[in-house]
C-alpha cells in the first residue's frame, strides 16, 4: 500500500511539474489605475489570453505603476524584464519623434480623425518597434484632451506663470508657449501634486480627471478638444516567439478584440467622465472663440517644430493623414 502511495504521489508530482513548465507567466505593467478604462480592457484581455490558450499564458495586469513607472515600461519590455506592457507613445516622443504624432494639438481632433491617424501611423510603430526587438499588439485612444484649471481659462495669456502638470515633450512645450511653469508629473502621482500645490493646471483629458479626482482642486474643464493620445500595448518579440502557434493565435486575436473594445470604451468613457466631473461640481466650459484661436496657433507652431525635427518621415506621415 505504500509503494502504491508513493507510485500515485510521484505521478501527481510529475503531472504538476509537466503543467507548471506547460504553463508561461508575463508581467504586464500598466501606469493607470485598476479602475481606469484602458486597465480594464486590458485585465479582460489577459482573461481572455488565459481562457483561449486553456490556461497556458497567465497574464499578470499589474496596475497604477506597481511594477515599473510609465516612462520606465517601454525599456522594461524592450530588455525582457517584462515580457508585454502599456506604454502611453507621446512619452517617447524625444526619442523618435513618430511616436509623438498623436500628441500633436489640434492635428487629429476627434475620434474620427483619430482613428485616421493611427491607420497611417501603425506601419511605421511596426517597423520601428520591430527593429527594437518587440511587436505592438494594439493601441487605444484616451479621450480628447482639455484644461483643468482653478479659474476660467479665456485665452492662452490666462496660463501665464501657472503651474501646469507636463507629462510629455508636447505638453512641456505647450507650457512654454503659452508661458505657464511645466513640471513633471505623472498620473500615478498627479492628485498628490494637486493636493501639496505642485501644480495648479493641467491638459488631460475627463478620464484621468475623474481617475485623479480633479474636482477636489481645481473647479473648471475647459474642453478644448486638443488632441486624442494613444496608449499602445507592446510585446517582446522573442518571448512570444517563445509561444506555441495556438498561443501565439490567441494572443494576436484578443489583441484585436481588445483594440476595437478599446476605441468603443474611450468613446463611452469620454461622455461618462464629462457627467462625473459635472456631478462633482465641476463646471465643463465651451472653449472661448480667443482660447480656441491662442491654441490653434500653438498647434501650428509644434506642428512646424515637430515636422523639422521628424524630417521625411514625418513630413510623409502627415501628408498621409491629410489625404
Amino acid at each position: 500500500m505504500k509503494l502504491l502511495t508513493s507510485l500515485l504521489t510521484a505521478a501527481a508530482i510529475a503531472a504538476l511539474s509537466s503543467m507548471a513548465q506547460a504553463q508561461t507567466k508575463w508581467d504586464l505593467p500598466a501606469a493607470y489605475p485598476a479602475t481606469n478604462f484602458h486597465t480594464q480592457n486590458l485585465q479582460q484581455f489577459a482573461d481572455e489570453v488565459d481562457k483561449a490558450s486553456g490556461g497556458k499564458l497567465k497574464i499578470t495586469v499589474h496596475a497604477n505603476a506597481a511594477l515599473f513607472k510609465a516612462p520606465e515600461i517601454k525599456r522594461a519590455v524592450q530588455g525582457g524584464q517584462a515580457q508585454i506592457g502599456e506604454i502611453l507613445l507621446v512619452n517617447y516622443q524625444n526619442e523618435w519623434q513618430l511616436f509623438g504624432a498623436d500628441g500633436l494639438p489640434f492635428l487629429a481632433d476627434s475620434y474620427a480623425e483619430a482613428s485616421k491617424l493611427y491607420k497611417v501611423q501603425k506601419p511605421v510603430l511596426d517597423k520601428k518597434l520591430g527593429e527594437q526587438g518587440m511587436q505592438l499588439l494594439y493601441a487605444v485612444a484616451w479621450p480628447p484632451q482639455g484644461i483643468f484649471a482653478k479659474k476660467v481659462i479665456n485665452s492662452a495669456a490666462d496660463l501665464k506663470g501657472i503651474k501646469w502638470r507636463a507629462y510629455s515633450p508636447s505638453t512641456s512645450r505647450i507650457a512654454e508657449l503659452v508661458g505657464a511653469q511645466p513640471v513633471t508629473v505623472q498620473a500615478a502621482e498627479l492628485s498628490q501634486a494637486m493636493a501639496t500645490g505642485v501644480v495648479e493646471s493641467t491638459m488631460s483629458s475627463g478620464a484621468t480627471g475623474v481617475d485623479s479626482k480633479l474636482f477636489e482642486h481645481l473647479k473648471f474643464y475647459m474642453d478644448t478638444q486638443a488632441w486624442l493620445p494613444k496608449n499602445a500595448v507592446i510585446m517582446n518579440k522573442a518571448a512570444f516567439a517563445a509561444l506555441d502557434k495556438a498561443t501565439q493565435e490567441a494572443v494576436l486575436k484578443a489583441a484585436a478584440d481588445a483594440e476595437a473594445r478599446g476605441w468603443a470604451a474611450s468613446q463611452k468613457v469620454n461622455t461618462e467622465t464629462l457627467d462625473k466631473l459635472k456631478a462633482n461640481g465641476m463646471t465643463i466650459v465651451t472653449p472661448s472663440a480667443q482660447l480656441k484661436a491662442d491654441m490653434k496657433k500653438v498647434g501650428d507652431q509644434m506642428l512646424q517644430e515637430w515636422l523639422q525635427k521628424a524630417g521625411p518621415e514625418g513630413q510623409a506621415l502627415v501628408d498621409a493623414f491629410r489625404k
